[in-house]
C-alpha cells in the first residue's frame, strides 16, 4: 500500500508544478493585466488532433474591458498558415472578404512559425488595440476595436466555429464588453 502512495504523491507534485509552469505572467507583458485572472480554458481539436490549449484571462474583474487569450500549441504551423486560417475564421463570423484578406496579410507579416509547446498570446487593451506576444516577447500591435473584435471573435463570438471551446473559455461569465453581448 505504501508503494502505491509514493507514485501518487510524486504525480501530485508533478501536476502542481506543471500547472504552475503554464501560468502566465501578464504583468511583464502589459501592466494593465497586472491582476489578470483565468476565466476559462479549453483545447481545440480538429479531426481528433489536439491543435492547441487556450486560456482566457480577464484583468481584475470579469466585467473588465482588458483581457488576454493565451494559446499553447501542440502542433507546428507556419506563421502564414496561422494568418490564413485566422482570416478564414474572421470571414465565418461576418468580416468582409476584403477586410479579412487585409488583416490576414498584416498578420502574416509578423506571425512566427510555431513549434509544438510554444505560445502565442494576444492582449486587448481598449486604448491600444491588440498586442501580440510570441513566447512572452512582444512581436506586434494592431490598433483599433474592429480588428480586435474580429480577431477575438474567432473564439468569443456566438458565431464561432468552435462553440465548445467558446463555452470553456467564457465559463459561466459574459464575454468582454468589446462584444456588446447581453448575458
Amino acid at each position: 500500500m505504501t508503494l502505491l502512495k509514493i507514485p501518487i504523491a510524486l504525480l501530485a507534485v508533478f501536476c502542481i508544478s506543471l500547472s504552475a509552469g503554464f501560468a502566465r505572467d501578464f504583468a511583464s507583458m502589459d501592466p494593465a493585466l497586472n491582476s489578470a485572472k483565468l476565466q476559462g480554458s479549453g483545447k481545440l481539436t480538429w479531426w481528433g488532433f489536439h491543435i492547441y490549449d487556450a486560456s482566457f484571462y480577464r484583468s481584475g474583474s470579469l466585467s473588465s474591458s482588458e483581457f488576454a487569450l493565451d494559446m499553447r500549441y501542440h502542433k507546428s504551423f507556419t506563421g502564414s498558415s496561422i494568418a490564413n486560417r485566422t482570416a478564414e475564421e474572421m470571414k465565418k463570423i461576418g468580416t468582409s472578404d476584403m477586410q479579412a484578406v487585409l488583416w490576414g496579410r498584416e498578420l502574416a507579416s509578423f506571425l512566427p512559425n510555431i513549434e509544438s509547446g510554444q505560445t502565442l498570446t494576444a492582449i486587448y487593451i481598449p486604448q491600444q488595440g491588440t498586442t501580440f506576444y510570441y513566447e512572452g516577447k512582444r512581436i506586434a500591435q494592431i490598433p483599433g476595436a474592429d480588428f480586435s473584435k474580429a480577431f477575438f471573435g474567432i473564439w468569443l463570438d456566438p458565431k464561432t466555429s468552435a462553440p465548445k471551446l467558446r463555452a470553456e473559455l467564457l465559463g459561466q461569465s459574459c464575454p468582454p464588453p468589446l462584444f456588446n453581448e447581453a448575458c
